[in-house]
């Protein structure tokens, strides 16, 4: 794949946030934002931001399925493309959706780019930070156009640093992270953004992420910037996470060691 793409696909996502995004950012009306399903927010500018990104990738791709967040909200039939043996994107048109509308950051512009089924492309744009992360499938992740490699060590536990969604997790899994959290150098509460956290992997700002829930566009696109990084993304069995799959719980890690670590220490019962 050309790495014309990445800065194709890279400057949509710069002129949407630019045109679309940003424009609206602490400027929205009470009627500019609704409940899609309860608990989930969705924003006039998430709705713009997707269709101006769908129809940009179409271009570049003519042929190519769309799967955007709003657009499955309105018909989830859309997810079956996610098995498809051709090229499909995934759209997050604004990720930390609810961050945007209380006029706070951090938010990001996600896209990750699946054939057969696996993400072969990615970029995320955190647009008030200014960052931009893109990867190729076997040709390393990029941060602002810098190549990205994530320690294969591993800190001792106590010094590690990451982040859990406790909110979401089962009573019983919350129990055990709660437990072990005592023995992490220092567990965060998330930043209702999975694009940031993946960033703060590639960053080097914490070592991993604990998610529960796993909708396909906040992890197609920042699993693969990981991986290519040389971090892992593995389900709490240890198994691959695959966008298609629906099973909740994802451990994002800077390293192999580091999942073990961070596994062992939260997880275990």
């Amino acid at each position: 794949m050309a790495d014309t793409l990445l800065d194709d696909v890279a400057g949509l996502l710069r002129e949407t946030a630019d045109q679309v995004v940003l424009p609206l950012f602490r400027r929205l009306d009470a009627a500019d934002v609704t409940e899609k399903a309860p608990g989930e927010l969705v924003t006039v500018a998430d709705r713009r931001s997707e269709e101006m990104i769908s129809a940009g990738l179409r271009r570049l791709r003519p042929g190519s399925v769309v799967v955007g967040e709003e657009a499955v909200a309105d018909d989830p039939g859309l997810l079956r493309h996610l098995r498809s043996t051709g090229e499909v994107w995934l759209v997050d048109p604004i990720d930390g959706t609810a961050n945007f509308a209380a006029g706070r950051s951090p938010f990001a512009l996600m896209v990750s780019l699946l054939t057969g089924g696996r993400p072969e492309a990615a970029w995320i744009l955190d647009p008030i930070a200014g960052t931009l992360a893109t990867a190729l499938k076997g040709g390393g992740t990029y941060l602002d156009g810098v190549p990205v490699r994530l320690p294969t060590d591993a800190p001792p536990v106590g010094e590690l640093r990451g982040a859990a969604m406790t909110t979401f997790l089962p009573a019983p899994s919350r129990r055990t992270v709660v437990a072990g959290s005592s023995r992490i150098g220092e567990l965060l509460p998330g930043q209702h953004c999975a694009g940031r956290e993946y960033l703060d992997v590639l960053t080097g700002r914490q070592q991993f992420v604990l998610f529960w829930r796993t909708l396909p566009w906040d992890h197609g696109p920042g699993t693969l910037l990981v991986r290519a990084a040389g971090g892992v993304a593995r389900r709490l069995d240890g198994s691959d996470y695959h966008p298609a799959d629906t099973e909740p719980g994802l451990l994002v890690t800077a390293s192999d060691k580091v999942w073990t670590e961070v596994h062992n220490t939260l997880l275990a019962p």
